[in-house]
């Protein structure tokens, strides 16, 4: 199967990146997470496909990628480490390479308390900057343990998640600038409730690495979805007014799709993309982009927002970043 390049050829020529999410189904039946990605691919670069996100059994990213790209939709791959070991990752990473998949996404992968197999063993053999440093070397022709790959290097463009909302500003440089080095080529960043702290990040933090950050968008469906989210995802505080806004409105879901776009459009002005979450509404991802100005196969940036149109400011809110 041919190898789809196009979200590695857009970031390395620095184009305003724009990725979204699926989830794999529980069970045997891909047609709705399919149906999805075909739905996304004429407006996003790439869709990613998530690895036993929370930690809740889903079918095999590796397989539903490879799924995704047989039906056209280049994927993202989450590979993470909390299920495997380093043999069966690195197996998995040459597995696919085989099956033409160029994009890897490294996570160390949330807790198995925090999903709906608590009783489950975690493997944590390596984390996410290890992980990181496997694929550079597999890339280079070696294993981990630097034997060399007798059948072959692998090609795999390879990122990593990123915090900005993290509550510590050292530990979040100091992993940041580990996984550049590692080898990550790009970033993707958790769900961001404060753009005074995203901006703080690109300056301070992200300044002059030459790595694509993309800022995490979540779309938000109700108040009572606003204030589920604050209860349950440690770290993450969606400001009140948004709350407040969402509560008010005749129509919570095309509120909060207003404030996706409006976060769109401000992530456009501070970093190199947006990577945007709906979950189980994954079909109006493509109005939002509307929404922001974006138009499918056209992904150049809209002319800039004028102030007016930019999220709200928000107070800084502390985030505990466990699984990036």
């Amino acid at each position: 199967m041919p190898r789809l390049t196009s979200f590695r050829d857009a970031a390395r020529s620095g184009q305003f990146l724009i990725t979204a999410e699926v989830m794999p189904p529980k069970g045997g039946d891909p047609t709705h997470a399919i149906a999805m990605g075909q739905i996304l691919a004429p407006w996003v670069h790439a869709v990613n496909v998530t690895d036993g996100s929370r930690a809740v059994l889903r079918m095999s990213s590796l397989a539903m990628a490879t799924l995704l790209a047989h039906h056209g939709v280049e994927p993202i791959y989450q590979v993470a480490c909390r299920d495997r070991n380093r043999i069966g990752l690195q197996g998995d990473l040459m597995g696919a390479h085989a099956l033409g998949l160029t994009n890897v996404l490294a996570l160390t992968g949330d807790p198995v308390k925090a999903g709906d197999c608590p009783e489950a063993r975690s493997v944590f053999d390596l984390e996410s900057v290890r992980l990181l440093q496997a694929i550079a070397k597999l890339n280079g022709g070696l294993d981990l343990g630097d034997r060399p790959l007798t059948d072959g290097p692998t090609e795999l463009f390879a990122g990593a998640a990123v915090d900005p909302l993290s509550h510590s500003w050292s530990g979040l440089k100091r992993r940041f600038d580990r996984k550049v080095a590692a080898g990550a080529q790009f970033f993707q960043s958790q769900l961001i409730s404060d753009f005074d702290r995203l901006a703080r990040f690109m300056d301070e933090v992200a300044a002059g690495c030459d790595r694509p950050v993309l800022a995490g968008i979540f779309l938000l469906k109700s108040a009572k979805n606003a204030q589920f989210i604050n209860r349950n995802v440690p770290g993450v505080e969606i400001p009140q007014h948004l709350i407040d806004r969402l509560a008010n409105a005749p129509d919570p879901l095309r509120e909060g799709m207003a404030i996706a776009a409006e976060q769109i459009q401000a992530a456009r002005q501070l970093c190199q993309g947006v990577h945007l979450m709906a979950v189980r509404r994954e079909d109006l991802i493509p109005e939002i982009l509307q929404m922001a100005g974006f138009s499918p196969r056209d992904l150049t940036p809209p002319p800039m927002p004028t102030p007016s149109a930019i999220a709200p400011k928000t107070t800084p809110s502390d985030r505990a970043a466990t699984h990036a």
